[in-house]
């Protein structure tokens, strides 16, 4: 393969060691927490009939100059009006990213700003936003192909139709907030990763796909899990609640599986089992370079990801404005040191039920408790938000029926 002269340029990984100072680097910023950002994820169906495919060319032409290169090459990629980068999943899902802000409300009101562009631009075009984090409806279906997205298929069909159902037909909220100062990342990666089986409990959407129930709270959870866990298993488990989150992160990114090698033709399939370390110590026929280990972290997907940030992903998606409140409560429970040790403390109990949590959500009496107790945590912390009046109402009153709904869940 014939190499550009920038690419030429781009560093050489020769040993572990390399790798592991440049992931140290870029996954753990450490300063005052002061940014948030949120990415926000829908399936995308036809406003009269939700059960009709939409394909390629009616997001094209809903979405016009806003729509992503990978839907048209030819587009100008334009941001909403307030910043906001929208970009469409292998299935057709719409995702829109955010630039982070410096503070909650600010986010909320320039996000929400956003949204309701891009509703407005596939409105126009008979297409409405879903509501769920698995498409109820439709079974899953490729809308767009891409070098990557191939390799990603060929990698997951080893295991079964999970990979092709989270592809083409889950649907997820994401929350980054700031890594935090260096004496308090160790709890905040604790705690986010603690409170992801409760929050997930709380937050499930995905409970029915392709027309029947699924049996499952949080089906787009399931699929995650059914997968590869090599690459969507949690990095922190309870069982090593101390191990530094660099180290961890470390070995989970270089133990992890290639799911393809870029190239400059359409095929990037990867060789079957083949690690990053062992692309290291030689088992391609080129060594690696520091852009192929960054391009390697975005095919991982664990409940939590260091990105700089901390890149909570274990949220379904969420109706309406109902993405506001997960944000609020991470936002709060991470709002200082003494909520963040009170949370770990109540999610002690249930911070390893992920699979509990996406199978049974808040049926299970244990998630159904802790859940409660975040969110009475989030709501006597949330005057730190410094949220507007009207706004602290609306998540207030949102938290205090979530928790109500905890309570007779438990019942």
């Amino acid at each position: 393969m014939v190499m550009s002269p920038e690419v030429d340029q781009v560093p050489v990984l020769r040993d572990s060691a390399a790798a592991a100072r440049h992931l140290a680097r870029i996954c753990f910023k450490t300063g005052p927490p002061v940014l948030t950002g949120v990415e926000l994820e829908w399936t995308v169906h036809d406003a009269v009939d939700p059960v009709r495919p939409v394909d390629a060319a009616r997001l094209r032409a809903a979405l016009g100059p806003y729509g992503p290169t990978t839907l048209d090459p030819t587009s100008p990629a334009l941001r909403l009006l307030r910043g906001s980068t929208m970009t469409v999943e292998p299935g057709g899902q719409l995702e829109i990213s955010t630039p982070p802000r410096a503070g909650v409300a600010a986010l909320i009101e320039a996000t929400q700003s956003d949204v309701e562009q891009a509703s407005r631009l596939l409105g126009a075009a008979g297409l409405t936003l879903g509501r769920a984090g698995i498409d109820p409806y439709r079974p899953p279906q490729p809308v767009i192909d891409t070098p990557r997205y191939r390799a990603m298929r060929q990698v997951f069909d080893r295991r079964g139709a999970a990979g092709r159902t989270m592809m083409y037909s889950t649907a997820g909220l994401q929350i980054c907030l700031d890594a935090g100062q260096p004496e308090h990342l160790m709890s905040r990666w604790r705690l986010v990763h603690a409170a992801g089986p409760p929050l997930l409990a709380a937050f499930a959407t995905a409970g029915r796909h392709a027309g029947r129930d699924t049996g499952w709270a949080s089906a787009r959870m399931g699929a995650w899990w059914r997968i590869d866990p090599a690459r969507t298993a949690p990095v922190w488990t309870p069982d090593l609640a101390d191990r530094d989150p660099v180290a961890a992160w470390t070995a989970y990114v270089l133990a992890a599986p290639l799911l393809c090698v870029r190239s400059d033709g359409p095929d990037w399939t990867a060789p079957p089992d083949v690690t990053f370390a062992d692309w290291i110590d030689g088992a391609l026929h080129r060594p690696p370079r520091v852009d192929d280990l960054e391009y390697h972290v975005s095919t991982l997907f664990p409940p939590v990801r260091p990105r700089g940030y901390l890149e909570i992903r274990y949220l379904d998606a969420q109706p309406g404005r109902g993405w506001i409140l997960p944000l609020a409560v991470l936002s709060a429970l991470l709002s200082g040191p003494d909520t963040t040790a009170a949370a770990i403390e109540v999610t002690a109990p249930v911070a390893d039920g992920w699979h509990r949590a996406a199978r049974h959500g808040l049926r299970d009496v244990t998630l159904a408790r802790a859940a409660a107790g975040l969110f009475d945590l989030a709501r006597g912390a949330l005057p730190r938000l410094a949220l507007p009046p009207a706004l602290h109402r609306e998540i207030d009153n949102g938290l205090r029926r979530r928790r109500e709904a905890a309570e007779r869940s438990r019942r």
